[in-house]
């Protein structure tokens, strides 16, 4: 199948009814790997099919999300991820280049995060992680977190008052990550790759419980980590709309799209 071909049959028309909510994407990148085979004006349209309102992007290295912001202004929220490649992403937290990276893009361009970063345990800790907290301290930003409660932790113990978006919420059990939110008052979640919130439009028992106890902490997020994922941006939604759909309506506009606009819309 063509790059055509697949673009035609991903902007179908909607279901009646699918596209009732809408939906704020708070885990999205558009890599360097992904310019030339999808194009901006492809990537926004698929957005736009999908019902994505507003979209936390990031992307390896920087200059995609910028391409994505100038065609879609009003759509995209801007990230600065500390990878200016693929590679970078077990090795960044001992690169001594990337704070200079950080501080030159932080100059250029006004960002709402830094992130999505993978960071565990005690490399928290390490001076070039040390130096983005501070940054993010400086511009007063939020930190969007692929990393273990042990991270977590620590980047709270360096930044008391920071804010983080917990990505994938740790890939932890649901009862960790209330724990979690119970002790971080700053700390949300966000569920991109999960697929155990349930199936069969039905929400997992537990899930529910930490969504009902915590209704303003929760984001979607689709995790585009590779070009092909943005050809499930638009499943991802429908399959979004069909689970938030058994949860109470008020709940479910929160994580749909509610809790992201408070939190990362322009101004805030």
């Amino acid at each position: 199948m063509t790059r055509a071909m697949l673009l035609a049959l991903l902007l179908a028309p909607l279901t009646a009814g699918s596209a009732d909510l809408p939906v704020f994407d708070a885990h999205l990148h558009y890599s360097h790997d992904a310019w030339d085979t999808l194009p901006p004006k492809d990537a926004i349209a698929i957005l736009k099919k999908a019902g994505v309102r507003r979209a936390l992007i990031s992307s390896s290295g920087d200059d995609g999300q910028q391409r994505l912001k100038a065609e879609a202004p009003e759509l995209v929220i801007l990230e600065l991820r500390p990878y200016r490649s693929r590679g970078d992403t077990g090795s960044w937290m001992r690169d001594d280049t990337v704070p200079g990276y950080l501080e030159q893009r932080l100059k250029k361009f006004r960002y709402t995060g830094i992130g999505e970063f993978h960071l565990y345990g005690a490399d928290a800790d390490l001076p070039v992680p040390r130096r983005m907290v501070e940054l993010a301290k400086q511009y007063g930003l939020h930190l969007h977190a692929h990393s273990d409660a042990d991270a977590v932790e620590r980047l709270f113990r360096q930044w008391p008052q920071a804010r983080i978006l917990w990505a994938h919420s740790g890939f932890d059990r649901p009862e960790s990550v209330r724990e979690m939110l119970r002790k971080h008052k700053n700390l949300w979640g966000d569920l991109a790759f999960r697929t155990d919130h349930g199936s069969g439009g039905k929400v997992d028992a537990e899930w529910r419980k930490a969504f009902l106890e915590f209704p303003d902490r929760f984001l979607l997020g689709t995790d585009t980590f590779t070009p092909e994922r943005w050809h499930y941006v638009v499943e991802h939604a429908r399959w979004s709309r069909e689970w938030l759909a058994d949860l109470p309506t008020d709940v479910a506009e929160r994580i749909a799209w509610k809790n992201g606009e408070a939190l990362f819309a322009p101004g805030k």
